[in-house]
């Protein structure tokens, strides 16, 4: 008897810990961080999505949307972002796997650097490293302000623009202060064309 009722006494304490760790791990502690992401920076918590014109949410600022189609050619309209091993499928993520001695990876560079040269009328040595291999994700939604530079004309151009708005454009949207510092200027690609469409929407 006195077995059996040690077991019980245990039994019971394993489960009040249980009923106590599943209230706090599993109610309290996760109740605590969404209410601290939501009060300190409801943006990041809740996705980082940005609104159209309209003010309807047409993205996430972390992922690229790219305008592309099946074949993974990008609209002349839009900013372009760097190539995707996954042709920008949000619902995917992957590098393209390829190593620096791999003959395909360098075969995939000299035909982006001839492509975007040839789309942006610039000399293919004026193309950036950025615009020529895909990132780790193959969403990254980040460029280099050199290659947004490079962009600005055809932009500009397709949608019936100044150079220089667009420019502007590019310019607000450069990254800057600690966020530069620890890596280099970047510029969103998502947030820019949404600029680019509300200021050819209103120019």
């Amino acid at each position: 008897m006195n077995t059996i009722s040690g077991y019980l006494r245990q039994a019971g304490t394993a489960a009040r810990f249980l009923l106590l760790a599943t209230i706090v791990l599993g109610l309290l502690y996760p109740l605590a961080v969404f209410g601290a992401g939501q009060l300190v920076a409801p943006f990041q918590a809740n996705g980082s999505i940005v609104k159209d014109s309209a003010g309807q949410p047409a993205a996430s600022a972390l992922i690229v949307q790219a305008a592309a189609d099946s074949s993974g050619t990008q609209s002349p309209q839009w900013f372009h972002a760097r190539p995707s091993a996954v042709n920008w499928d949000p619902a995917s993520s992957s590098a393209s796997n390829l190593g620096p001695n791999d003959p395909k990876l360098l075969d995939a560079v000299n035909s982006n650097r001839a492509a975007i040269a040839a789309e942006e009328g610039a000399s293919p040595s004026d193309v950036p490293a950025d615009a020529l291999t895909a990132s780790g994700s193959g969403l990254d939604p980040h460029i280099s302000k050199a290659y947004a530079d490079l962009q600005v004309q055809r932009v500009a151009k397709a949608h019936g623009l100044e150079a220089n708005d667009v420019q502007t454009l590019v310019d607000q949207q450069t990254s800057s202060g600690l966020e530069a510092f620890l890596s280099q200027p970047s510029v969103n690609v998502t947030l820019l064309n949404l600029d680019v469409a509300r200021l050819a929407a209103n120019p």
